[in-house]
């Protein structure tokens, strides 16, 4: 499929009349840091000291949702157990504990070259993340200045993480755009059904083991190999996104 027809299949589902994009939402963990590999581990630790049976690749799929959200799931699948607000911060707690251990995340290679394209295009950045993982949300004004604005959604400020849409309509909301005006950069299937649903372009990365066709399914517009890939198809990509006026 061609870029025009993807944009042309972009503006059937959704209903739009034409694209403005001025802000992008930008997912955290698996987009901007190299963090998931870690965090998986942290979460498979944390489940395996509770007597829950569970793998990595479970956590992969799960990225996106709320460690609270996460927490009451698993539990309750897993162990049969109803798990309270109190009881899920103080396990998140021990988690956070775990991930601290391994060690600081990477930077994700690409990724501040993806930033600086959508500062030169004059393209509002704001995260749009379900972590709630402080000390790595801490880190990116260090590790990116002046490549985000003050507008961000973590996992603090959402009742319902992804794969409902709540996180980005929240970004949306802060950034006071509407869904045509905005692009999604997402590498995790739930996060790419929170994003579709929204109403927003877009556009997965495959920086873990989630295969290119399972965000397609998931409802991505267009899906990129890498954030080194993304950036180098982004200014032309956004010439093309911003000669669809309605």
């Amino acid at each position: 499929m061609t870029l025009q027809q993807t944009i042309a299949e972009y503006l059937k589902y959704t209903g739009q009349k034409g694209l403005d994009i001025s802000a992008a939402l930008i997912d955290c963990d698996g987009v901007l840091y190299d963090s998931m590999k870690y965090h998986t581990q942290a979460w498979v630790k944390l489940m395996k000291k509770n007597g829950i049976k569970c793998t990595r690749d479970e956590f992969y799929e799960l990225e996106g949702m709320t460690g609270s959200e996460i927490i009451k799931m698993k539990f309750k699948t897993g162990a049969g157990k109803n798990i309270t607000d109190d009881e899920a911060k103080a396990l998140y707690g021990v988690k956070t504990r775990y991930f601290h251990e391994l060690g600081e995340a990477p930077v994700m290679p690409g990724a501040k070259r993806v930033l600086e394209a959508l500062k030169d295009h004059n393209i509002e950045r704001v995260l749009v993340t379900g972590s709630q993982q402080d000390s790595l949300l801490e880190r990116i004004e260090k590790d990116f200045p002046g490549l985000f604005g003050e507008a961000k959604v973590t996992g603090h400020d959402v009742r319902k993480g992804k794969p409902n849409p709540e996180p980005f309509l929240k970004g949306m909301n802060k950034a006071e755009k509407k869904a045509n005006q905005c692009l999604v950069i997402e590498n995790a299937p739930l996060g790419v059904q929170a994003a579709h649903a929204a109403g927003c372009f877009t556009i997965g990365v495959t920086t873990g083991p989630i295969p290119e066709k399972d965000l397609y399914k998931a409802g991505a517009d267009l899906v990129y190999k890498n954030m080194d890939e993304l950036a180098a198809a982004l200014p032309s990509l956004l010439v093309a996104l911003s000669m669809i006026k309605a």
